[in-house]
């Protein structure tokens, strides 16, 4: 991404969430409760490779469904909860279903899956029913706006008897298993297993497991929530998000502040230019005190105004130092205190120590730096991948020949997770820079062949709807910056020569 450029139009809003419903799965075992959790496949538009529980989006059968002790709404999420725990993990939490052998079960779910058979009509022709009292509301979650894709989940507690044998069918989900809810937190603060917040937090109270009561009582009320939304956002242990709206490039509409560490933390990218954005951000990190975050300094990844945008306004609001890359403090609107450099470490002292190595990639902006945790090779990208939309490169501060050596020095670290400055988290970070890498390929060669359709010299604006005629007219604008920034590569390689605004095949 990059800041908002003119003539492009902003983006209208976006639907309203979609209700769902999910299944905190429980049983006691030898060494305590256990829940069953899942992988999500890695391709998923929504929540691709985290860890989640059983559920999913209300279907418009779902209200066709009885359920004894429940009617109108609350009916329909218990059916939708009954009915993704079935697809998604073969648990049949209803009424008779002891009496349905595994194969049979096996066959119902797959013709469940197929839709083949609607499940009102599997519980119908087997006699089964489905009980509120199976099925305890647990909290409602919904996702947080900047996401793109949203939605209003209702969760419950349901516990597993002796004849429910969990398994994941590979397709959608990737993994499952039983796991005790303290195995699970360590995989997360390993950084090996990322979580949205409503996970986090049930797994944080199963793993202080009484009873089914009290668990019911702490799951309904999670801290720092604002009408179900929450806004302490931790995926992994260490790295916590806190979107702030801000003028940058459609489809994105905000920009992603991280805080990092565990006691001593860094604030990076405080990027609105709204003051109250950024009260918002201060409120935020004083509740975080209570958990011993100590704020050190404000990092910034690059110059660009929706990244630096609310950073006079926040050091005025906390005093905090600023550190930079010497080529961003330089256009900074506050004087920088520390000169980051390429390789560098950044420790921060806490319950889990943690260091953050300094890379200067520049190619997005001269001084852009990522930041990467030694630990678990998660990498603070700025804009140099974003979670949607794309990156442009903008001459003459952006180079694409540099941002494209920086992207294959990434992949090369590795890294594991990318933390991008705009849209959602990237959990293949190694495969999301490869995709990167190919599709700058793939457009150079339509720029390239664009420019080589044409008889002579042509005007670079002309090349722009030939070459991105797989995108609509309003992102031109957008393509043409690009479009500029690949004609520079070539012509440094010397396949096309350029004068001015007009370029020719060499």
């Amino acid at each position: 991404m990059s800041e908002a450029l003119p003539g492009v139009p902003a983006l209208p809003p976006g639907p309203p969430p979609r209700d769902a419903s999910a299944v905190v799965l429980f049983r006691h075992a030898a060494r305590g409760v256990e829940v069953f959790w899942l992988e999500r496949e890695a391709k998923l538009r929504f929540a691709g490779g985290f860890f989640a529980f059983p559920g999913g989006k209300v279907d418009a059968d779902d209200a066709r469904v009885p359920v004894q002790g429940a009617s109108g709404e609350g009916a329909k999420f218990v059916v939708t909860a009954a009915r993704e725990l079935f697809e998604e993990t073969g648990v049949l939490k209803a009424r008779g279903a002891e009496r349905l052998a595994g194969l049979e079960l096996d066959e119902l779910r797959r013709a469940l899956l197929a839709e083949h058979l609607a499940f009102a009509d599997l519980l119908a022709q087997r006699g089964l029913t489905l009980h509120a009292d199976d099925f305890i509301p647990a909290g409602r979650w919904v996702t947080p706006p900047y996401m793109p894709r949203g939605f209003d989940a209702r969760f419950f507690l349901v516990e597993s008897v002796p004849s429910h044998h969990a398994q994941v069918w590979q397709g959608e989900l990737a993994a499952g298993e039983w796991i005790a809810p303290a195995e699970a937190l360590s995989r997360w603060e390993r950084g090996v297993a990322l979580l949205h917040p409503p996970n986090l937090h049930a797994l944080q109270v199963m793993a202080r497991f009484i009873d089914a009561p009290s668990a019911v009582t702490a799951l309904r009320n999670p801290p720092l929530c604002t009408d179900f939304v929450s806004r302490r956002i931790e995926f992994q242990r260490g790295v916590l998000l806190f979107p702030v709206l801000t003028a940058t490039l459609p489809p994105a509409t905000h920009t992603n502040v991280y805080v990092l560490g565990t006691g001593e933390c860094l604030v990076i990218d405080p990027g609105s230019p709204d003051d109250e954005e950024t009260d918002r951000l201060v409120d935020f990190l004083k509740a975080m005190e209570s958990e011993g975050l100590r704020p050190k300094a404000i990092v910034l990844t690059h110059h660009h105004g929706d990244h630096l945008g609310g950073v006079k306004h926040l050091v005025a609001c906390t005093d905090l130092p600023v550190w930079a890359h010497a080529q961003t403090a330089d256009r900074s609107p506050v004087p920088v205190s520390r000169l980051l450099q390429d390789g560098e470490v950044l420790h921060l002292e806490g319950p889990v120590p943690m260091n953050w190595r300094v890379l200067h990639t520049p190619g997005h902006a001269r001084g852009h730096i990522t930041l990467i945790d030694e630990a678990t090779q998660a990498a603070v990208v700025g804009d140099m991948v974003a979670g949607v939309g794309t990156i442009v490169i903008d001459p003459p501060e952006g180079d694409m020949g540099e941002y494209l050596r920086q992207l294959a020095r990434l992949e090369a670290l590795p890294v594991r997770t990318l933390y991008p400055s705009h849209g959602p988290v990237i959990p293949d970070g190694p495969a999301k820079l490869q995709e990167y890498a190919m599709h700058r390929a793939w457009r150079e060669a339509k720029v390239f062949e664009a420019i080589a359709s044409f008889s002579g010299e042509v005007e670079v604006s002309d090349v722009v709807p030939v070459a991105y005629d797989d995108v609509a007219a309003f992102v031109w604008p957008i393509a043409e910056r690009n479009t500029e920034a690949i004609i520079d590569k070539l012509a440094a390689e010397g396949r096309v020569v350029r004068q001015g605004s007009r370029v020719q095949k060499r």
